[in-house]
């Protein structure tokens, strides 16, 4: 079974423009996220969707393959639909184009955890550091039931409590890596339009509880940090300098 890495990288995001050529210690951070991608899957293997010939370049010149797809992909997942037409392989793994800081152990996690259950979508996730606010709408919450299946996702904090006595002592948040099959990408963009939760909570994987898909979410290492907004920049290039040490 081929697996490869699809890194889905729009010019035109509405909180930050141009995030994927956003400079990194001197390097683009699609680039970043594509050599991580590389350590888990090879060069060969790894691919970035984008409708912007800007960020197309960039990606070739640093030697990875770009797919071009349009302009109108509703979400980053439809993007990779539509470039997953273009790729002839089995399983396709999601590492969102913000993620400068991906372990590559956990692409390798997620990809084997979809060859071991095909059926089912996989996502990562992790538990949510004392440092981090389970109220900011930036965090997506993960409810589980007791096989880590997903139930739920939202930017609220999940789930509730009415007893204080049972507050969760810890929250899950989304890890943005995951694995799909094609057929699993076509039914996400056949869909034709985001579903109401999706729309509501802006999570796009809500779409597949509406196609009636079992999510597995498999645990990944803490830690990471996304480049959402441009005052991340800062903490997200302070790790990548601990890093490199």
């Amino acid at each position: 079974m081929r697996s490869v890495v699809l890194i889905p990288a729009r010019f035109s995001s509405s909180r930050y423009p141009g995030k994927p050529l956003v400079n990194l210690l001197g390097k683009p951070m699609i680039i970043w996220v594509a050599e991580l991608s590389e350590k888990a899957v090879g060069r060969d293997n790894v691919y970035v969707a984008t409708e912007d010939k800007k960020i197309a370049d960039a990606v070739k010149e640093a030697g990875f393959q770009a797919v071009m797809t349009s302009s109108e992909a509703l979400t980053g997942t439809d993007r990779l639909a539509e470039a997953a037409m273009q790729i002839d392989a089995d399983i396709f793994i999601n590492v969102q184009g913000d993620e400068p800081l991906v372990d590559p152990e956990d692409i390798l996690k997620v990809r084997d955890a979809k060859i071991s259950d095909t059926s089912a979508i996989i996502n990562g996730f992790s538990w949510l550091s004392e440092s981090e606010d389970p109220h900011s709408v930036n965090i997506p919450k993960v409810i589980t039931n007791e096989k880590n299946e997903l139930v739920y996702m939202s930017r609220v904090a999940l789930p509730g409590f009415k007893d204080h006595t049972h507050a969760p002592v810890n929250y899950k948040k989304q890890v943005c890596i995951y694995a799909f099959t094609k057929n699993e990408l076509n039914a996400f963009r056949e869909f034709g339009r985001k579903s109401e939760l999706e729309q509501s909570e802006d999570i796009e994987i809500l779409r597949f509880l509406e196609l009636g898909k079992k999510i597995k979410m498999i645990e990944t290492r803490p830690g990471s940090l996304a480049v959402d907004i441009p005052s991340d920049v800062e903490k997200v290039e302070s790790a990548l300098r601990d890093n490199l040490q």
